[in-house]
């Protein structure tokens, strides 16, 4: 079957009811975008109301961010006034060397089982419409999370619950079970030429 066959299970199914299913992205790839795509996706989820929650598994909390900002702002602004969604944000990586380095110590993989398991818990009770897992395919290349228990969670969730995953990497089993997959190729970047990271640029 083609990517643009629809599949036969689905010939009877309305418009509206293929609108409402659960997608499962994963932004994977060397090159640079992955998050800044899926806060892109956040924000539009923010205007149509749904309850968003972002999970960060290697980025600090002491790391600020603007997207972070942005999206905390908005989170405010629905509490205030009720327009948009509500916003939740857990930064609970150490840093971002785990990125690189898959022996940075207990401390961070014990942090990201942490982190799965209030994920998973959520996506159980139905707890959010949109779930970003930034980062996330690190904790499983690196054998920190059961890749088989964390597919059967995501592939498993009730309702309509939309899950974007980020990061290098992604292993074969969570892209079998992806809607989305799009792989970021790096071209060209300023890194391998000494710059540094720019505000605004990267974060």
């Amino acid at each position: 079957m083609s990517p643009t066959t629809v599949p036969e299970s689905d010939a009877a199914l309305t418009t509206r009811e293929r609108r409402l299913r659960p997608a499962l992205i994963v932004n994977t790839g060397d090159g640079k975008g992955k998050t800044t795509a899926a806060m892109g996706l956040a924000l539009r989820a923010w205007h149509r109301g749904w309850s968003i929650a972002v999970f960060q598994f290697v980025k600090s909390g002491r790391w600020p961010t603007g997207e972070r900002a942005a999206l905390q702002a908005l989170g405010a602004e629905h509490a205030r006034t009720g327009a948009g969604g509500p916003v939740e944000w857990h930064a609970l990586g150490s840093g971002r060397s785990s990125t690189r380095k898959p022996d940075v110590g207990p401390d961070v993989a014990e942090l990201a089982c942490e982190a799965w398991a209030e994920v998973a818990a959520r996506l159980a009770g139905e707890g959010h419409d949109l779930y970003v897992l930034d980062e996330f395919t690190y904790p499983l290349t690196y054998g920190w999370l059961d890749i088989a228990e964390v597919v059967a969670a995501l592939r498993d969730r009730p309702g309509v619950q939309h899950v974007v995953v980020t990061g290098r990497g992604a292993p074969p089993e969570l892209l079998e079970i992806a809607t989305t997959v799009t792989e970021m190729t790096k071209v060209k970047h300023p890194f391998d030429m000494g710059q540094k990271g720019q505000a605004g640029i990267e974060w």
